[in-house]
């Protein structure tokens, strides 16, 4: 059996700051990433994700535990484990005082292009990710979600075994993120390792082979989509579409109590932990408040998941495997 391309054992980062308490960032964490997967890491704010992407790619040193990545430690061998990943961190921005052909120039150098092969490289993925028309303005120049562009770029101009992308699609176009998505799983499938982060859950559902949802810097639940929504049995997402919008209709889906609540135009979308029969009387109950033109109930998403697991601190120790 191969060795996994990513090993995490008993990960520990603590964060200690003169005149505050240590701050302990990931507490424990254990995982293996299979090869050629999309491997999604979830959790809110502050969950340790991001902590956890910089130990693995030796922007941050682990304070205890064991951590491979290709096949190569972490501490022991950090320049080995740079030659075999590229990186998108949230917080690292491409070369601002650079244009966008050059960002990209010098990052095929630096993974060893050269010569015709960079001059191509470099003109697909300029027009791969819409960047010719901008290839000669510096990256300082650029919205955010252009700069974010040219960072995705990049790593898609190497064929290291290993990408990691923390937020990849952060002020993306949908167009753009759904072409992105469609190249990530290409890589995948010829291959490559994939580790993201993404507040955006309906891209980690679409897009990910096995999931981690971490909190307070311990593992949750893990598995795939199908075995976390087994987590939440008897949770339902319900969709009412009005001709138009009731008077009080959102006080009174508020006051089931609902996991989560949001209003678009004229429909009212909720999920409700319950059982089959009461969310369909629930649902008869808020349709006669108005004219209905559709009505839509289905089982748990990934959203519904997270909320479920990452709400409170009930579940912020121990945690749950589903193979």
């Amino acid at each position: 059996m191969s060795s996994p391309a990513i090993d995490v054992q008993d990960l520990v980062k603590v964060f200690r700051r003169r005149g505050t308490s240590p701050t302990r960032a990931v507490d424990g964490l254990s995982f293996t990433v299979t090869g050629g997967s999309i491997f999604g890491l979830l959790g809110p704010n502050g969950a340790g994700k991001t902590t956890t992407l910089r130990v693995l790619t030796t922007l941050t040193r682990p304070t205890s535990g064991h951590v491979r990545v290709a096949g190569y430690d972490v501490v022991a061998s950090p320049l080995e484990v740079r030659r075999q990943i590229a990186v998108v961190i949230q917080e690292h921005a491409a070369d601002l005082l650079l244009s966008v052909r050059d960002n990209l120039v010098s990052f095929g150098r630096f993974h060893g292009l050269s010569g015709a092969d960079l001059r191509a490289t470099t003109g697909r993925v300029m027009e791969q990710f819409n960047l010719a028309e901008h290839a000669d303005r510096k990256v300082q120049d650029l919205s955010g979600g252009f700069r974010r562009r040219v960072q995705v770029a990049k790593v898609l101009m190497v064929r290291t075994p290993i990408v990691f992308l923390d937020e990849f699609s952060t002020g993306m176009d949908p167009i753009l993120k759904r072409m992105i998505m469609a190249a990530l799983r290409d890589e995948s499938r010829a291959g490559r390792t994939i580790v993201l982060t993404t507040q955006a859950l309906t891209e980690a559902e679409e897009l990910c082979d096995d999931i981690l949802i971490m909190n307070h810097g311990r593992q949750v639940a893990r598995g795939d989509v199908h075995a976390l929504k087994l987590l939440c049995g008897g949770v339902y997402d319900v969709a009412l579409t009005f001709e138009t919008l009731p008077p009080g209709i959102e006080s009174a889906a508020a006051a089931l109590r609902p996991i989560r609540m949001r209003i678009m135009g004229s429909t009212l979308q909720l999920a409700l932990k319950d059982d089959e029969r009461h969310v369909l009387e629930v649902v008869n109950q808020l349709a006669s408040h108005g004219h209905v033109s559709h009505v839509e109930v289905s089982g748990a998403s990934l959203e519904d998941v997270f909320v479920e697991l990452t709400a409170g601190d009930k579940l912020a120790t121990g945690g749950k495997r589903l193979d």
